[in-house]
Formats: C-alpha cells, structure tokens, sequence
C-alpha cells in the first residue's frame, strides 16, 4: 500500500452494528499524515471500535456489521484484492495494556518479520541490524542491547510497551494505531511514551484514543471528539480546546458530562 492522497485515513458514512446495536453512526473524517490524531469522547462513545476498524480488527467478531467506505493510503480497505495480512503491516496497532509474547526481546522485534518473510532465509546479521534500529527507534537500544536475550515479560511496564511499538517498525507501517496507550502506566511511563510519540509523528501517522484531556491536549495535533458514536467536531487541538465549535464539545472539556 502506498499513500497517494493528502489523507492517510479518510472515512465516508461509516456505520458499524454490533449486533443490533450501532456503534458507529455516518462517520466521515479525514486524518492528515504526520500527525498524531487523537480520539477523545466519554466512554462508550464510539472511540475504539473506530480505531478497530482501520484495521479491519472487529470483523473477527461474528456479530459485526458495516456499512460506508474507509480508505488508508488512497486504498478502499473493503476492497476485495485487499490483503488483511498486508493492511495489517500497513497499519500497525498498539493497545491498552502492554502485551510482550513471552519469548526473549530479540524475537519479540523480528517475529513479525519472519511471520511475512515465509519460506525466506533471514540473516542473522540482517535480523541483527533490524533489531538496533527498531529498539533505537523507541529509545531501549541503550538500556536493552546487553539484554536482548531476557525475556520480554519481565521487562518494566513502560519498557514493555516500547517494546510493542518497536515490534511494529520491522514491518514498515504508515499508520500506528493507539488505544489508550498509557493507561497502565505510572506517570513517568506516560511521559516517556508521549516524548516517543512526538518522534515517531515524524515517519508515522498516528491515531490515538485517550479519555486523559490534558494528554490529548499535550500530545495532538488534531483532536476528534465523539459522542454516542458521532463526531461531533474535528479540529486542530488548540482550537478545538481554547474555542470548541459546539456546545457539546465545550461540555465534555470542561467536565460537566463525561
């Protein structure tokens, strides 16, 4: 996939049903590249199952249905010649709580790579150098090269979900896709993975969900708020903080629902 428009996400009337229940209802927005985007709404609103559709992550659930278009990188996602394995390295995704598999930090950075790279013999020393980049990338290649070989589980909290984000890098994502990422973690880790998020906007586009108003506002460029599944207003972060454009905007950042 490759980004031929001036948007990395755009959404047309989008709706989503879990069940009988719809979650989503005529979402259109459209993300710039570079930029981190975040989705800020109380909860139930809709926030998460719209990160999981840009993946195509909620189809795995039986019970849901869709309706309207989502195009990533100038691609309709829907489109039947789409690869769910190759959308899936184009959009990268990291969740609430950090999820390391239970096998040493070197493999947990290359094992995406060997599970795309079937039946191909990679070098160790080409394994080597992937590993470097990707942990430099989020900042462990200091604190970790000496450990590459430790599992993965017994790392600190915040180390842990670096080390998810550097999973993703290997595979060349264009958009990484964050759900609440820094809700399991004190606030040093917090602000150790908002200080990695302001350098990864400068190679990726990143769309995050958070219910932290004061990290929304630190960390966006561009705010979405939602509310009972719509969007209600889209706005760069400043404006949409300093002079909301709908009341009900105004009323969820200055606390009186929510």
């Amino acid at each position: 996939m490759s980004d031929t428009g001036p948007f990395s996400i755009a959404t047309r009337a989008l709706n989503l049903w879990y069940g009988s229940f719809q979650a989503l209802i005529d979402v259109s927005i459209q993300i710039r590249p570079r930029l981190i985007t975040s989705l800020i709404g109380p909860s139930g609103c809709g926030k998460t199952t719209l990160l999981r559709c840009f993946n195509r992550v909620n189809e795995r659930y039986g019970y849901v249905r869709t309706t309207g278009e989502i195009e990533i990188l100038g691609r309709n996602i829907y489109a039947p010649d789409i690869s769910l394995v190759e959308l899936r390295k184009a959009v990268g995704m990291v969740f609430q709580r950090p999820n390391p598999l239970p096998l040493s930090v070197y493999e947990n950075v290359v094992l995406g790579l060997r599970l795309h790279s079937p039946g191909s013999e990679l070098k160790r020393s080409t394994l080597d150098t992937v590993v470097e980049k990707a942990l430099t990338q989020v900042g462990l290649w200091k604190d970790l090269k000496d450990r590459l070989h430790t599992i993965a589980t017994g790392l600190q909290l915040e180390q842990q979900q670096k080390l998810c984000i550097a999973r993703l890098i290997p595979l060349r994502p264009e958009v990484i896709l964050m759900d609440e990422p820094c809700s399991a973690l004190d606030v040093e880790g917090t602000r150790a993975i908002e200080e990695l998020m302001f350098g990864l906007k400068e190679h990726y586009t990143i769309l995050v969900v958070t219910h932290n108003m004061a990290q929304a506002r630190r960390v966006s460029d561009e705010c979405i708020f939602m509310l009972l599944g719509r969007v209600i207003e889209h706005d760069r972060t400043e404006d949409l903080f300093l002079s909301p454009g709908h009341p009900k905007t105004a009323d969820y950042i200055e606390g009186r629902y929510g």
